[in-house]
Parts: structure tokens; sequence; C-alpha cells
């Protein structure tokens, strides 16, 4: 007897926005503040772009931006056409310090895999002692099945639990950690320049990114928009910038944010073959 064919997704099914949901997790932007960024990282990024095109000093151009000499707008249009162009050096000049508080370990152990223009420094396992280690609950054991749910929390809650038993009887932080699921929170400060975090969250506010990850970006960008918007509007998934959507995962087009680059193409090739039947050619720029 043949198969019944595989039910097929809806086609504009996105993964559920993991902000519905209270993980417990915070991203507070220690550094810099409002004023810092309204005073000097536009004008310095702006300095960074217009060095490479004018004969002035930087330090002439830096002045005349902070003085207010040069129009917020105009900095801020040679700014994005500049980033837009793909020149990323230009804002590797100003970076950001975050607190993240509450994320698991499978968050961080994704997040610090980052490292071009990134610094992190995280809470210790073999230093702190878990005295009340929280953990993580994804929302598909929490909606799903109860009984799969109390199985999960019991896993954990042992876990921790015999933790607490192994360092109450002298085993070492740095061996009873080995308990640890990866569910078990931590924090750690992340610093990076603002290339990087336009990557990270070109990759990681993606609707096919893990939905933690996806949720700390959110609240990332929710934080530079607090102190810039303009800077905070080219955080942003990649397939914005792109035009068109690159994911293996999504050639279904199941989010419909932007087209399959495979889509994108195989209708420039039927252009290009109705154009080369009626003795033409597609301009190729």
């Amino acid at each position: 007897m043949a198969e019944a064919p595989a039910p097929q997704r809806s086609r504009t099914s996105i993964p559920r926005n993991p902000g519905r949901h209270d993980l417990g997790m915070k991203a507070t932007l220690l550094f810099p503040d409002k004023d810092i960024v309204e005073r000097f990282y536009v004008p310095l990024v702006y300095t960074a772009c217009r060095t490479c095109y004018s004969e002035l000093e930087p330090q002439e151009i830096f002045r005349r931006a902070v003085a207010g000499e040069v129009p917020p707008a105009s900095m801020q249009r040679l700014i994005s056409n500049v980033i837009e162009s793909g020149h990323g050096s230009t804002i590797e000049h100003i970076v950001f310090t975050f607190a993240l508080s509450g994320v698991s370990r499978t968050l961080s152990h994704q997040l610090v895999r980052h490292r071009a223009g990134v610094a992190f420094d995280q809470q210790s396992q073999r230093y702190v002692k878990y005295k009340g280690a929280a953990t993580m609950l994804p929302a598909t054991i929490a909606e799903g099945d109860p009984e799969l749910r109390e199985r999960y929390e019991e896993q954990v809650d042992g876990a921790l639990g015999l933790y607490g038993e192994l360092v109450s009887a002298g085993v070492p932080g740095e061996d009873a950690r080995f308990v640890f699921p990866n569910a078990t929170r931590t924090n750690l400060v992340m610093t990076t320049n603002l290339r990087a975090l336009i990557h990270m969250s070109g990759l990681r506010l993606c609707t096919m990114a893990q939905w933690e990850i996806r949720r700390l970006f959110q609240l990332i960008r929710h934080e530079i928009f607090g102190v810039s918007p303009f800077l905070g509007a080219f955080l942003a998934p990649k397939c914005v910038p792109l035009g068109y959507c690159d994911e293996f995962n999504n050639r279904d087009e199941h989010c419909p944010i932007r087209p399959h680059k495979d889509n994108v193409l195989a209708a420039w090739a039927e252009k290009r073959d109705a154009a080369r039947a009626a003795g033409r050619e597609l301009p190729v720029t």
C-alpha cells in the first residue's frame, strides 16, 4: 500500500514570533546612552564616510559635524548610501555594549560563534555556585503534551537537584556542573561594533533562526532604537537589504517576506530566454 503524501506546508506560515512569550531574558544597552549616540556616534560614522571622499582632514570633518555645521539629514543620507554600497569599515568605528541575562546555554553556544568585531564575557559555571539555578522552558514543551512537559521538568529539576547535592558533598563546582542541562540560564556582557551587529541581526532576526536567539535580537534591536532609530533601522533580517531570501529551508517560501533567490533566478532566466527568442539581450548590471 502506497504511503500517503506528506502534508504540504502553508506558504504563508511564518514561524511564530517568539516575542509573544515572556521568556524571562533581558538585553540592556549599557553603553552608549542616547546623548552620546546623538552627539558623537552619527558624526563619527559620517567623518569616516566623508574622509574617504574629502580633501579635509578628519578632525575638521568631525568638528563641523559635532558643531552642527552639517545638517543631520545630510549626514544620515551619506551614511545610508555608504552602508548600502557595502563599505562596511565605516561603521566599525562605533561600538555598543549590552548586558544579556536569563538566556540559556543553548543560546549562548550559538551567540559566541560570532567572533569578528564582537567581545564576550560570560558567567562562569566553574566559579559561580548556582544555588537557585533557573532554566528556559521552550514554548513547544510548555504548550505541548502535559505528560511530556512533566517528564521534561522532572529531568531538569533532577539535574539541578543533583548538582546541589554534589556541591554540598564537596564536589568542586567545575565538576558538578557537568550535570547541567543546556536549558540552564546564563548571563553575558557583549560588546560589538555596528558592522558586526548588523551582520548578526541579519542572521538572527530571520524567521528561520532558532526562536530564543531570534527573540534576543528583537530585544537588542529595541535597545538600539531607543538611542537611535536611524541606526536601529539597519538591524533587520538579511533578506531585507538583499531583496531576496537565501535560506535553503525556505525554498518553498513558507516565509513570504522576500522571494527565494531560486525563484528570482528562475524568473530572470525565463525573461532572458524570452528576450533571446525575440532577438534581443537583457541588460546586465
